[in-house]
């Protein structure tokens, strides 16, 4: 095994999926007709896992596709500007980069029109993975997106059964977005089709009511998505904190009062908290006790993320996150 403390001895965690422009309309609380102007805001779910990772100390590459166009290469530099590997990016001639048309509703809530038909991710191909890359994690984070229309969809369980093989540690966050899908059925039966593989799983409180068509968020219906293969399963509850399931253990880390901004990103600091803590470390899995502190850790990145507009430029950095928590005490 690596030793964590040297810098060279980082164990890489790559996310794979889409990254695409939000346009974030410059009035809150205002539809998207209403508007008076938008402002770009770079973003992703994965894409923003990827930065949150390296913001942290730690070390992410982005696995995609961009289009061969200015919005394309101004994702890519972010990601470079940012430390985070783009070996694993590839460009598409013909399709656009992915847009996002954001309302942000009075209480820093989200609704969305979607650019892609076809967009430049929906385009990435088996044949055009860094399979190297792939191979080379330690950890592999990924979404539900890249799952809705092939080719991506083939590319995205080719490098998820590439990374297993080679040992990576399976990390998915469905990141419903029911616009994006032909149907609710269709989402659920895609989301459900990829869950046994997955050892690390985090859902919303709406994406558990979602999946299990139940409207409790409760241990039984959290329980109801357990399967043999995972090592922790996680329900964030926005405000409220985020519960915590393994198979020996389970229960609850408060949220941290917070006035939210902008919710947009703060479930992927979450996450790259999380694995950023764990890339290195996975017997926190097994210790509640280590486990709590590192879910304390995630909460606060995910906490910090909301008092700033946009995903990307709220993304904290260790030394944020610790002066935040030092705070609270």
């Amino acid at each position: 095994m690596s030793n964590s403390n040297g810098s060279s001895a980082k164990n890489l965690i790559v996310s794979f999926g889409e990254m695409l422009i939000d346009f974030v309309p410059t009035v809150s609380g205002v539809s998207l007709a209403e508007a008076p102007g938008f402002l770009k805001a770079p973003g992703g779910a994965p894409a923003n896992v990827a930065i949150a990772v390296q913001r942290l100390g730690g070390k992410s590459a982005f696995v995609g596709k961009l289009g061969e166009d200015e919005f394309g290469l101004m994702l890519a530099n972010i990601l470079k500007e940012n430390g985070v590997n783009v070996e694993g990016i590839c460009f598409d001639k013909g399709a656009r980069t992915a847009l996002a048309f954001v309302t942000l509703k009075s209480d820093g809530d989200r609704e969305f029109m979607f650019y892609r038909n076809p967009s430049a991710d929906m385009l990435l191909t088996p044949e055009e993975l860094n399979l190297d890359l792939i191979r080379s994690a330690k950890v592999f984070h990924y979404g539900s997106i890249s799952l809705i229309v092939e080719p991506c969809r083939s590319a995205h369980l080719k490098a998820m059964e590439v990374a297993k093989e080679a040992g990576a540690l399976l990390s998915y966050d469905p990141n419903l977005r029911l616009p994006l899908w032909p149907s609710p059925e269709e989402a659920r039966k895609q989301i459900m089709s990829i869950w046994d593989k997955a050892e690390v799983i985090k859902v919303s409180d709406n994406e558990l009511e979602f999946l299990t068509g139940s409207d409790k968020i409760d241990d039984e219906s959290a329980m109801s998505l357990w399967h043999p293969n995972l090592k922790l399963l996680l329900v964030t509850l926005g405000d409220k904190g985020c519960n915590y399931y393994t198979k020996d253990f389970h229960g609850t880390v408060g949220a941290f009062p917070v006035k939210a901004v902008d919710t947009t990103g703060a479930g992927d600091s979450f996450v790259g908290a999380l694995l950023t803590k764990i890339v290195d470390d996975q017997s926190v899995l097994q210790d509640e006790a280590k486990l709590k502190e590192v879910l304390r850790y995630s909460c606060a990145c995910g906490a910090i993320t909301t008092t700033k507009k946009g995903a990307i430029p709220a993304l904290p950095s260790v030394a944020e996150v610790h002066t935040f928590l030092d705070a609270q005490h």
